[in-house]
């Protein structure tokens, strides 16, 4: 049986979704992978662009999750609130894509 996860994030804009579609690419068919937001919002277009630079199509879900669960929690920085250049907040985009990326295939390897 596949174990569940899912990715909160305020908003389900940015960080969460990236995480979704990056779990759900690099660790294959072995987690049911889900995101929401306790205040979702439209998927940024930043996060679209540069999750499509590595092939990976990101979209939006509201899944249901019963019963109990562990909990774990990383921050990563909000690339969605950055105020600057498009370029800038595209390089924060990456940046934020790649933690997010180096921080699952970890999970991945301690969770399968």
């Amino acid at each position: 049986m596949k174990k569940r996860v899912l990715i909160l994030c305020t908003g389900n804009s940015a960080r969460s979704q990236m995480a979704e579609a990056l779990l759900r690419h690099d660790a294959g068919d072995r987690f049911d992978v889900e995101s929401a937001g306790t205040k979702p919002a439209a998927v940024r277009l930043e996060a679209i662009r540069v999750m499509a630079e590595l092939g990976i199509d990101i979209r939006e879900s509201c899944p249901v999750f019963p019963g109990t669960a562990r909990q774990l929690h990383r921050g990563f920085a909000d690339p969605a609130a950055l105020d600057a250049s498009e370029e800038e907040r595209l390089m924060l985009f990456r940046r934020v894509r790649d933690e997010l990326r180096t921080y699952l295939g970890a999970f991945a390897r301690d969770n399968s």
